[in-house]
């Protein structure tokens, strides 16, 4: 029961994570970098501090018994994540909701969790559980692709009436967000690194006798503060340099601002909950549970994609492939969850 609750909570933090960026696609009065901007100063401000200071009375005493390189390595793994972050947002803004998040996820799946268990755990990728876990990756990959060809198709679909320099422009914009998402998945695969090297962190979270749930938030506040400085940074620059600034003034809470706090919550509150979910799923958990967090993101985002009318006129052809691809996603959920099954059980 307890792994089962801890595999419903990945999932809840991968639907988070799927539907976060929404808002970049709904805002009317303002551009991307406004959206980006406000919503990672939110995500800054409403949930990493509070909830640590909440949650951990004696956080200092923690952080103070834990060695500088661990520091080190969480934070520069922030950086990373917000690095990746900024491309993740120019990539939703180029390919959409449906077709962005699915290649995002599926390319920070390959950074996030086999190469991290490569490297720390080198010895469990030839277990039982280290080859179904490669498997469910290929798995993975492959109904990527599938979904990738059924988002060709319906670019194709959907600007087959347009006149050729559209078309054309259409075309180059698909290459240009298939490089920047491949920029932000490999980039973005730092949360899951932070994650795993802020394990000395989470171990002094328990020997203070830090509530279960909340072991991994003093990991959490350090890593969201270097990811989202650097985006809330990136956001106000480009408004400034843009000079977009000005558009906050027009923003109505009901669209913008709403989606603003929405993506402040829902970004950093996804990964704080798959982080509760991984722990609970065993010593392999952010080894396995991240990917699961992946494809709960990808189906998630699909879904929010299809009710935004983003695969309108694409084309019998195309959703019927899209379908396909879900269903061989579906397939890597269900190899993911027996992977960790066998990795906790060897």
């Amino acid at each position: 029961m307890t792994y089962s609750i801890g595999i419903l909570l990945v999932v809840l933090g991968g639907v988070l994570e799927g539907l976060f960026s929404i808002p970049i696609t709904k805002v009317k009065k303002w551009e991307f970098e406004n959206i980006w901007g406000t919503g990672s100063l939110f995500a800054l401000l409403l949930l990493p501090w509070p909830l640590v200071l909440l949650n951990v009375s004696d956080l200092g005493e923690l952080y103070s018994n834990i060695p500088d390189t661990v520091f080190y390595a969480v934070i520069l793994s922030g950086i990373a994540w917000g690095i990746g972050g900024t491309f993740w947002g120019k990539a939703i803004n180029i390919m959409g909701v449906s077709l962005g998040v699915t290649i995002l996820m599926g390319l920070i799946n390959v950074f996030g969790s086999i190469v991290p268990l490569a490297s720390f755990e080198p010895a469990k990728i030839f277990t039982p559980g280290g080859y179904v876990l490669i498997t469910a990756v290929v798995v993975l990959i492959l109904g990527i692709s599938i979904t990738s060809i059924a988002g060709q198709k319906k670019e194709k679909a959907q600007n087959s009436e347009k006149i050729s320099t559209i078309k054309s422009s259409k075309k180059n914009n698909f290459k240009i967000g298939l490089i920047i998402c491949l920029i932000s998945g490999i980039l973005s695969g730092g949360v899951n690194f932070a994650f795993i090297f802020g394990a000395p962190i989470t171990n002094e979270a328990i020997a203070l006798n830090v509530p279960d749930f909340a072991t991994s938030f003093a990991i959490w506040s350090l890593v969201f503060t270097a990811n989202f400085l650097i985006n809330t940074v990136y956001g106000f620059y480009m408004m400034i340099k843009n000079g977009t600034l000005r558009k906050l003034s027009k923003g109505s809470f009901s669209r913008e601002w709403l989606g603003a706090i929405f993506m402040g919550l829902a970004w950093p509150g996804g990964i704080i909950i798959y982080g509760i979910g991984a722990n609970i799923m065993g010593p392999y958990g952010a080894y396995v549970g991240f990917p699961m967090m992946i494809l709960a993101s990808i189906l998630a985002g699909n879904l929010a994609g299809a009710i935004n009318g983003e695969w309108k006129n694409s084309g019998a052809t195309a959703r019927r492939i899209m379908m396909i691809g879900i269903l061989v996603l579906f397939m890597a959920f269900t190899l993911l969850g027996y992977s960790t099954f066998l990795m906790n059980t060897e």
